[in-house]
């Protein structure tokens, strides 16, 4: 009798998940055709007993199950996720093969980005007028983070003339953005070899040449760098390279800094906790900037609130509600600060 009950439980989670799904897509679709995107948040958990969060990819959804507060049968969440998977592809009208649905704990380190399998689905995806590679099927992530869409169409806005270092770059696509804005030279930094080729591969869609160069690059003499690319992938611990970025009295216009909230790979060379670690981690990079520079700092860390008082020559602010698109209303979003210099007078030198 559990048994059947069960299975109608399911059946009805179902057909509400149908019903919301189908719902949101006419609600957004129109929206999506008309800012030129094919990207854009289905669903959040708006329906507390179908904890799931979808995102439609063009023809693909790519969605994630996050942990229950209690304990489920894996056989009958597998169960579960089959028919909520069946859902959406009716809502849809998308083929069954291309709903890839996975399951979400908490996160430590990158280990978001390790491969959970090798079926290779990729797709290329648009969002106001540039392409990215995403992959639907072999990580918890695509490579393509729909939550930052106004930023990087904030960043494409202030980049033309500037020069812009972009750390723990992932796929670097506030980089693409900036260089399609126009930014001077661009430099992106990730210690994972095969992000920065799929970084090369996002330039590369958009028309854009990369050279993947080493850390020590940068402090070469124009003369024995030969011809100087503007955009380079540079394959680093950021923290090791911020250091040698001071020690070489290095400077950027614009710097990115979307950090993991915790990371303790075996590359690298010291723990990050973005909690306990932001303070000397943002005033190294407040140190690299130009005169007249800005900072974004972004990340995903649970429940973490920056104290604006801990910078008092800078001008912090919460870009968060800014973030803020039709497909994420009342959703939390990534934090999202700025710092700019005040200057002795107590002026913001920039907006």
């Amino acid at each position: 009798m559990e048994k059947t009950s069960d299975k109608t439980k399911t059946a009805v989670q179902g057909e509400m998940l149908h019903n919301r799904v189908k719902k949101r897509y006419q609600h957004l679709k129109k929206w999506a055709r008309r800012i030129g995107i094919d990207v854009f948040r289905l669903y959040d958990r708006d329906i507390p007993e179908i904890p799931l969060v979808l995102d439609l990819y063009g023809d693909t959804v790519s969605g994630a199950l996050y942990k229950r507060p209690y304990e489920k049968d894996p056989a009958e969440e597998t169960l579960w996720l089959t028919v909520m998977a069946g859902a959406v592809s009716d809502a849809l009208g998308i083929k069954r093969d291309r709903i890839f649905l996975k399951h979400r704990e908490r996160q430590r380190g990158k280990s978001q980005y390790h491969k959970l399998g090798q079926k290779n689905v990729q797709r290329e995806i648009h969002e106001e007028g540039l392409s990215f590679r995403v992959n639907l099927s072999d990580y918890l992530d695509t490579g393509f983070f729909p939550d930052r869409r106004r930023m990087r169409s904030r960043i494409r806005s202030e980049a033309s003339g500037k020069t812009l270092l972009n750390l723990f770059c992932y796929t670097a696509t506030f980089s693409v953005c900036a260089a399609v804005g126009g930014a001077e030279e661009i430099d992106s930094v990730d210690l994972s070899h095969p992000y920065l080729r799929w970084a090369a591969v996002n330039f590369g869609l958009n028309h854009l040449k990369t050279l993947t160069v080493s850390p020590e690059f940068l402090t070469q003499k124009p003369s024995s760098q030969g011809e100087r690319t503007p955009y380079r992938l540079i394959q680093a611990d950021v923290l090791p390279f911020l250091d040698a970025a001071l020690k070489a009295r290095l400077s950027w216009d614009i710097i990115i800094l979307d950090p993991p909230a915790f990371s303790n790979s075996k590359k690298m060379s010291a723990t990050l906790d973005i909690k306990r670690d932001h303070k000397p981690l943002i005033s190294r990079c407040l140190s690299l900037l130009k005169d007249g520079g800005k900072l974004w700092f972004s990340g995903n860390a649970r429940h973490f609130r920056l104290d604006p008082g801990e910078f008092p020559r800078w001008e912090v602010t919460d870009l968060t509600p800014f973030m803020e698109d039709e497909d994420f209303r009342g959703k939390k979003l990534p934090f999202c600060y700025t710092f700019t210099q005040i200057n002795p007078l107590g002026v913001c030198s920039t907006k």
